[in-house]
């Protein structure tokens, strides 16, 4: 049975969704939901329908994604994108959108990642092993990101994942790097952690705006 949270939204689910090739499928045909955070995970559909929550999850990936862009851009190191993107490996049965995904030109020219043409719309799709992904915890994800991907993004070879939560009192920013058995703590140096796939250490403050509302950057150095 498929895992729905839902925000007064009815999500009709084909019943022929029984394996990654056919989510894959039906996520490139027009009648595939706009909205929602929807993944295949664990042999079934996991769909999160509600609402992304506006300080604590789209400011954070906003700026997040902000930073992350100029430094690739800058350095001409490969492709970013934020959430929109279809993530799948095969061989660790995931398919979804991750809140941001980095694929170095390495990585393409090796083939670890390939883009996917989609039915109508050009590139749709990236199969393989991004560089790295990005999850904002939410209520409705902690589960699938502190735990399910945390196990399925490492067995799908991703090099990095960032791991981010602002829902407490103190903002939670880590990156995880791999060993050979899973994922593990980027340890910290005071507040700054190292990213070898950017070669930057970063860090992400939290403050007030004039309106004493939360605000974050994302520092780099």
């Amino acid at each position: 049975m498929p895992t729905v949270i839902a925000d007064d939204v009815n999500l009709e689910i084909p019943e022929w969704v029984t394996n990654i090739e056919a989510f894959r499928h039906w996520a490139d045909m027009p009648d595939y939901p706009e909205e929602g955070n929807i993944w295949w995970l664990r042999g079934k559909v996991w769909a999160d329908m509600s609402k992304e929550q506006y300080y604590w999850h789209l400011m954070i990936k906003g700026e997040i994604y902000r930073v992350l862009s100029n430094l690739v851009i800058d350095q001409d190191l490969g492709d970013i994108v934020t959430d929109g993107l279809l993530v799948s490996n095969i061989v660790a049965g995931i398919s979804g959108n991750p809140d941001a995904t980095f694929i170095s030109h390495e990585s393409f020219e090796e083939g670890t990642a390939v883009l996917i043409e989609g039915r109508s719309d050009g590139f749709t799709e990236v199969q393989g092993s991004p560089d790295m992904v990005l999850e904002v915890v939410s209520d409705s994800s902690e589960t699938k990101d502190l735990v399910t991907l945390r196990q399925d993004y490492f067995v799908a070879g991703i090099r990095e994942y960032w791991l981010v939560d602002g829902r407490k009192d103190v903002l939670s920013f880590d990156i995880l790097r791999r060993n050979s058995k899973g994922f593990v703590l980027t340890r910290k140096q005071g507040d700054w952690v190292k990213s070898e796939v950017f070669g930057k250490s970063f860090r992400l403050v939290e403050s007030k705006n004039r309106r004493g509302k939360p605000t974050y950057r994302l520092e780099m150095k």
